[in-house]
């Protein structure tokens, strides 16, 4: 299940010189970059003064501030009429981030989500449903050139609407689906509403936040789909930057057109395998908007080993953000943990909210979870039990005391796009 077996497993050593070659091609566009410029000169290096792969730790990183600050176009390194399509980041604040694309950047984007796809088995026979937006981010057309590239059967749904969602898995006979893991978990709750079967699934592609294994056994109870995990970000290309093969125990970079680093997020210090820190990744072939040492802000490591399935080494599973990463009192927590206990408790769903606030100085959390409707007797000591339950069982992971809400099924929020599960309501308290 190759795409371009002969890319996907270059030898060590090929690679690397591909790798090279490619990192000093990229040094030399991103001199059309005021940022760059400016950038390399202050600290005193020239592109031809990167003669090996260890040098690239030499380089100044890129933070995604840097992207916001060169609004619109200031980190295009081609002119304006070369670009045929521009992106924008979902962003947080502030003005988005602008990314640009040639047309051989949107060839060579399509080619990495065809590997993704072929990768994982899907084939031209597969009918394909896209349930992300379709607007300025990046996941609905990243899948949906891709999956033409290989020939598949594309139905480019969008978001919303999640009953005709269900409708046309039924109507088309889908077998394989793109959308955010926590709205594949909607999906299956409202199929489960309307009594519907999605017997045609096979294949679940879910990826734009982090999500634990619990839910990949969740979601594959619920829909039978085997459910792969999609990694990228808008400043990549978008998604089609790391990938789930077979083995499922990892995610494949394409070392061929990225190279990557893992840094203490603190420090800036470049870790060794097997090390948690940051992500930091070097496009090597993009040429509208061209990178150097972007911070991704996302958290994971690099494996030590090889994997079976031939192709380069990997990166763990997304384990939370740098900046998503919540510190209270003293103790680190991402809300991927709280999900990993919350989906081990079958007396709770898996729709929770995040609420931390600053009381008498005091960082304190709380923890909105909606109780599953199986245990939904109303029994004032039932819901007590439970509750003292789930508080134990998330003190125990994160060694950490919480205050846990318990709420009525479907009382929470649903999200089409990102799951925005935390609400840190810190920066209010004067």
């Amino acid at each position: 299940m190759f795409w371009n077996e002969k890319v996907e497993t270059l030898p060590e050593k090929d690679l690397q010189s591909l790798q090279l070659r490619r990192l000093k091609k990229t040094l030399s566009q991103v001199e059309n970059v005021e940022f760059y410029r400016k950038k390399l000169k202050n600290a005193g290096i020239r592109p031809r003064d990167v003669r090996t792969l260890d040098d690239l730790s030499k380089l100044p990183f890129t933070r995604k501030q840097d992207l916001r600050d060169g609004y619109p176009f200031g980190f295009f390194a081609v002119p304006l009429r070369k670009v045929v399509r521009i992106h924008t980041t979902s962003g947080t604040t502030g003005k988005p981030t602008v990314v640009g694309y040639t047309k051989k950047d949107l060839r060579t984007w399509a080619d990495l989500i065809a590997r993704n796809m072929t990768m994982v088995g899907l084939t031209d026979r597969d009918i394909f449903q896209n349930m992300v937006n379709y607007g300025m981010f990046t996941g609905g057309l990243g899948f949906h050139y891709g999956a033409e590239l290989i020939g598949m059967t594309v139905i480019p749904s969008a978001t919303g609407n999640t009953r005709r969602q269900i409708e046309m898995i039924r109507d088309f006979g889908v077998t394989a689906i793109h959308c955010t893991p926590s709205y594949a978990l909607h999906l299956a709750e409202v199929a489960e509403e309307v009594d519907t079967h999605l017997d045609s699934l096979t294949t679940g592609l879910f990826g734009a936040e982090p999500w634990s294994e619990p839910m990949r056994k969740e979601l594959e109870r619920k829909l039978g789909v085997t459910a792969y995990d999609s990694y990228g970000l808008s400043e990549l290309y978008g998604p089609g930057v790391a990938f789930e093969c077979p083995e499922r125990d990892g995610l494949h970079i394409w070392h061929d057109c990225y190279l990557v680093e893992i840094i203490d997020p603190v420090t800036g210090e470049v870790l060794g395998e097997g090390e948690r820190g940051e992500l930091v990744v070097t496009p090597l072939v993009k040429e509208a908007m061209p990178l150097i040492r972007y911070r991704t802000g996302d958290i994971t490591m690099l494996y030590e080993d090889d994997c079976p399935c031939g192709r380069a080494k990997k990166i763990a599973r997304i384990m939370g953000r740098s900046d998503d990463m919540l510190v209270i009192r003293g103790i680190n927590v991402f809300p991927s943990q709280i999900e990993h206990v919350l989906l081990g408790i079958p007396e709770v769903g898996n729709q929770f909210m995040v609420y931390v606030d600053r009381v008498n100085h005091l960082d304190e959390m709380t923890i909105d979870v909606e109780i599953n409707r199986n245990f939904f007797s109303g029994e004032l000591q039932d819901l007590a039990r439970i509750q003292k339950k789930v508080a134990k069982e998330l003190r125990d992971a994160l060694d950490l005391r919480t205050t846990v809400r318990l709420v009525e099924p479907g009382s929470l929020p649903r999200f089409e796009g990102k799951a925005k599960r935390v609400i840190d309501r810190r920066g209010d308290t004067l």
